[in-house]
C-alpha cells in the first residue's frame, strides 16, 4: 500500500461471523453459570455482537434476543436471524438506555453487554496476545473504537507484554468522543452524534468507566473523515482483496495517512460485514449516506 509505514493487517473479518465479536461473546457466555442461561441470551447491538451472541446461542441450543437501534444495517440483522436470533428494533435513545442500564426492558435472558463485560474485554484481548505471538516487534496498534471494549481489551494485553507499543483509537469524524476527550485535555463530554455508513464505530458519548480504562492505555485517538474511511475500504479490496466494513477501515485510513508514524504498525480489521449496496457505492468512488 502507498503509505509511509510498514502496515500489517489483523484480519478479524475472517472470523466465522465476519467480526471479532465472537471472541468476547464466546468468553462471556462460556464463563456464565449454566443455570443463568435457562431463558437464553440477550444483548444490545448494531449487528456484530448480535451475531456473536446468536452464534453462541445456536451452539448451546438456547434462544437469543437482540435489541438493535432502528437504523442498524439490515444485512447484519438478517445474519442474526439466519443464526436463529430474534431482533427487537427500538429507537436510538431506547437502545442507548439499555446499553447504559445493562438491561433490556421487557426482555428475559442472560444479558451479555457488548462492551462493559470484563469477560468480553478479556476475549477481545486475545487479539493482542496473538499480535505479540505472531510479530517479533511492532511500534503501534490502531483499533476501531465503538464502545471501547475492543481497544481496551487489546491494549491491556499488548501493554502488559510490549509496554512501549503505542495504541491508537480510531473513530469516524461524525461520532468521535474519544478524540474529543483527548482534545479537551482529558475531560469526556457528550458530543453531537451523526449516524453514518461506519456503523460499527463511533458514538455520542463514552460508556461509564471506559474512559478511565482507556486513558491509561491509549496513546491518542484519531478522528477519520468518512471519505477517507470509504477510500480505505476500497483500497483494502483492490490491493489486498480484503472486504472490510467501515469501522474496520478506520485504522487503515489513519495508517496510510501516516498518523501512526513511519515504522511497523498493525491495523485491526475488526469486521467485514458491510452492506452490499454500501460496498458497491464505495467501489464506484462514492461515500455512502
Amino acid at each position: 500500500m502507498d503509505a509511509p509505514a510498514e502496515i500489517w493487517l489483523k484480519l478479524e473479518n475472517l472470523q466465522p461471523i465476519g467480526s471479532f465479536k465472537l471472541r468476547g461473546a464466546a468468553n462471556a457466555v462460556l464463563d456464565a453459570p449454566a443455570d443463568a442461561l435457562t431463558n437464553g441470551l440477550v444483548t444490545t447491538s448494531m449487528g456484530n455482537m448480535a451475531q456473536g451472541v446468536a452464534w453462541m446461542a445456536r451452539e448451546l441450543g438456547i434462544p437469543a434476543t437482540i435489541v438493535a437501534p432502528d437504523y442498524a444495517p439490515m444485512s447484519k440483522l438478517a445474519a442474526v436471524e439466519r443464526l436463529g436470533g430474534t431482533v427487537v428494533r427500538v429507537t436510538h435513545d431506547a437502545w442507548w438506555a439499555a446499553m447504559m442500564a445493562r438491561h433490556a426492558e421487557g426482555v428475559d435472558g442472560y444479558f451479555v453487554h457488548p462492551v462493559l463485560d470484563e469477560r468480553v474485554m478479556a476475549g477481545n484481548g486475545t487479539i493482542g496476545l496473538e499480535l505479540v505471538e505472531d510479530l517479533d516487534e511492532f511500534d503501534a496498534v490502531l483499533v476501531p473504537w465503538g464502545g471501547g471494549g475492543l481497544t481496551t481489551g487489546i491494549a491491556s494485553a499488548v501493554k502488559a507484554l510490549r509496554p512501549d507499543a503505542k495504541i491508537y483509537a480510531c473513530e469516524p469524524e461524525t461520532a468521535a468522543p474519544v478524540a474529543a476527550a483527548f482534545a479537551s485535555g482529558g475531560t469526556p463530554a457528550k458530543i453531537e452524534y451523526m449516524p453514518s455508513f461506519v456503523d460499527g464505530a463511533g458514538s455520542g458519548g463514552l460508556l461509564p468507566g471506559m474512559w478511565e480504562n482507556a486513558r491509561e492505555l491509549v496513546t491518542d485517538a484519531f478522528s477519520i473523515a468518512l471519505d477517507d474511511a470509504a477510500g480505505a475500504v476500497r483500497l483494502l479490496l483492490e490491493r489486498a482483496r480484503v472486504v472490510a466494513e467501515g469501522a474496520a477501515a478506520l485504522p487503515v485510513a489513519a495508517a496510510v495517512a501516516g498518523r501512526a508514524g513511519t515504522s511497523r504498525v498493525v491495523c485491526i480489521v475488526s469486521g467485514g460485514n458491510i452492506d452490499s449496496a454500501r460496498l458497491a457505492a464505495i467501489l464506484e468512488g462514492r461515500t455512502p449516506d
